[in-house]
């Protein structure tokens, strides 16, 4: 399964000048995590996540606080109004062919909730934690029909081919060619690719 197959396209995008407000807007009506930041030629140069605009944003409320440690101001320097003086502009994005277990250990690596996609420089997609859950939730139905369908497309000649899935394991059954296992490795390529395969299974066609 690749960042292709799961990513959120066309992404919504802001730019430095745009205001922390706006932004929060955004990420509070699509229930998106981050946003990616992008120049005027569409090139990726930073990102702001709900983290970003909350920091030194929520104001201390003076009835909750009987005692206060030394040093400790009410009133400080004002937060950034835009998002080009809150975004994080070390950003790791990956491709469009990028396999989603490795955006997944990135993400828990470095304890992100969102990789941008991007061809080039440019943004072409986004993959959120939770684009990575849904598929672990996918039907078992679901799952099946998207494989037939690319079998079928690829030849149509598997289109007889038994398929089955049970918890993200997929079984397909077919008329394997003798001594060659080049169609088996096809039909794990096209499976895995299919969003909430977890393992693949390739077997003879049962004999009746």
């Amino acid at each position: 399964m690749r960042a292709r197959d799961i990513m959120t396209n066309p992404v919504i995008c802001v730019h430095p000048e745009t205001s922390v407000r706006e932004a929060a807007e955004v990420l509070t009506k699509h229930r998106f995590a981050a946003l990616p930041v992008i120049d005027d030629d569409s090139r990726l140069i930073g990102i702001v996540a709900e983290a970003d605009l909350l920091r030194d944003r929520i104001p201390s409320d003076p009835r909750a606080h009987i005692w206060r440690p030394e040093g400790d101001t009410v009133d400080g320097e004002p937060a950034p109004g835009t998002v080009g003086g809150v975004m994080t502009t070390t950003v790791v994005a990956m491709t469009p062919g990028a396999d989603a277990a490795d955006i997944a250990e990135h993400m828990l690596e470095r304890h992100v909730r969102s990789m941008p996609i991007v061809d080039g420089s440019r943004v072409v997609g986004i993959v959120s934690r939770q684009d990575l859950i849904r598929t672990l939730v996918r039907n078992d139905e679901a799952v099946a029909a998207d494989v037939r369908r690319r079998l079928c497309a690829y030849a149509d000649s598997w289109r007889h081919w038994e398929v089955r899935a049970k918890n993200g394991v997929v079984t397909v059954r077919g008329e394997l060619p003798p001594e060659d296992d080049t169609a088996e490795r096809v039909v794990i390529a096209l499976a895995r690719a299919v969003p909430g395969v977890s393992r693949v299974r390739v077997r003879p066609q049962e004999s009746r």
